[in-house]
């Protein structure tokens, strides 16, 4: 019954949204912060504008985060960067139910516009809303839930919002405020680091720092308006996450299970050189998965439109022309360029060991036992092939 009087209440309340409603002098327009959850698709945490206005009896949240997953071809748009997200419009006491139940901080800052310019942004929101208008195509650095706020912001106030620099600004790459809010030991952070390529390790600037919802919070809290007058006219924490008990998941951490992958790699090899063998379908899984990484990666950066996706290095490892080499490997003779081709890999190898190190890119601190193992096991088969 309870969820029945909402959806109708929401109902009317649109219906009344079709009219231009006029808010009231004391009408407050804030922005909120949420804290991240616990899944990798909520570890960047969320913003939200709330419009509220006792007098017209409104008190609404509007978001721009939802997916679209009535588009046709989802995941097929989602992997090419082509999917379009969603403007959301809820009640807030909806969404603060829902937020406080995952336990994830509200954090809430009332921002100090002039009654024109929350009509402005009243309205903008709901011209947003409207079927032909609530799709923006996503990009998760530049035009996310977050940097929505800041740019449809600086829209309603006509460019007049200095954003400062907080207090404890660090500069940092773009994958180092990644690592803010993902363990760089998770497997969230490992398919991260193998997908995303060079270009994010680039530093960001300070206005680039508000692509994560806590950016926004905290340049918001030190900002101005109208030249002098401070954004923020007050802030609040509507809800406190509560600490709860977390076990740790090392032993089934990306390092410890590709750490033991690679030793049973540099056993099998170790086998082989003392009984002058070789483990063919260990090659050909290595093989086989290297090159099919390889191809994907290539994907993402030539056949989607992520940007974060390009001049990925990872490919040094991960070649693609690995396939190619399968049907060799099943043979017991393999051809004499099979033994150049995997002196070829190892120079690669040693070239992304010295991207590493110059700091050219980033790579998963998870890959480098497969990466030993990987040298190891190319090295021992350019010497038996050699024999």
């Amino acid at each position: 019954m309870k969820i029945k009087l909402s959806l109708l209440a929401f109902f009317f309340l649109s219906i009344s949204f079709a009219f231009q409603i006029q808010l009231s002098p004391d009408a407050e327009v804030s922005v909120l912060t949420f804290g991240p959850g616990k899944s990798l698709n909520d570890a960047f945490g969320h913003n939200a504008f709330r419009i509220k206005d006792k007098a017209k009896g409104i008190d609404i949240v509007y978001g721009y985060g939802q997916y679209d997953f009535d588009a046709p071809n989802f995941y097929l748009k989602f992997a090419r960067g082509k999917l379009n997200y969603l403007i959301s419009r809820h009640f807030f006491g909806d969404i603060f139910n829902y937020y406080s139940r995952q336990n994830r901080t509200i954090e809430e800052q009332v921002l100090n516009l002039s009654t024109e310019q929350k009509q402005k942004l009243f309205n903008y929101l709901e011209n947003n809303y409207k079927p032909e208008n609530r799709k923006y195509l996503y990009d998760f650095f530049y035009d996310n839930c977050a940097t929505k706020i800041r740019d449809v912001l600086s829209t309603v106030s006509n460019n007049t919002i200095s954003f400062e620099k907080p207090n404890n600004f660090e500069q940092k790459t773009f994958r180092a405020l990644i690592y803010e809010h993902v363990d760089k030991n998770s497997w969230g952070s490992l398919g991260i680091d193998i997908a995303l390529g060079s270009v994010v390790d680039r530093e960001a600037s300070a206005n680039e720092y508000m692509f994560l919802p806590k950016y926004i919070n905290s340049f918001f809290e030190v900002s101005k308006i109208n030249g002098s007058s401070d954004l923020v006219k007050s802030s609040s924490t509507l809800y406190e996450t509560r600490n709860e008990n977390e076990s740790s998941n090392f032993l089934f951490s990306p390092l410890v299970l590709l750490g033991l992958i690679a030793s049973f790699i540099l056993y099998i090899t170790y086998k082989d050189y003392k009984t002058q063998k070789r483990t063919k379908w260990l090659d050909i899984t290595l093989f086989s998965l290297s090159g099919i990484i390889g191809i994907l990666l290539l994907f993402l950066w030539f056949g989607t439109d992520h940007t974060a996706t390009w001049q990925n290095y990872n490919l040094l490892w991960a070649f693609p022309l690995n396939i190619l080499v399968i049907r060799q490997l099943l043979k017991n003779d393999v051809k004499n360029w099979v033994r150049s081709y995997l002196k070829f890999l190892i120079i690669m190898l040693c070239l992304m060991a010295l991207h590493w190190t110059i700091g050219v890119q980033v790579f998963a601190i998870a890959l480098v036992p497969i990466l030993i193992a990987l040298a190891v096991r190319y090295i021992y088969l350019v010497k038996f092939f050699k024999s």
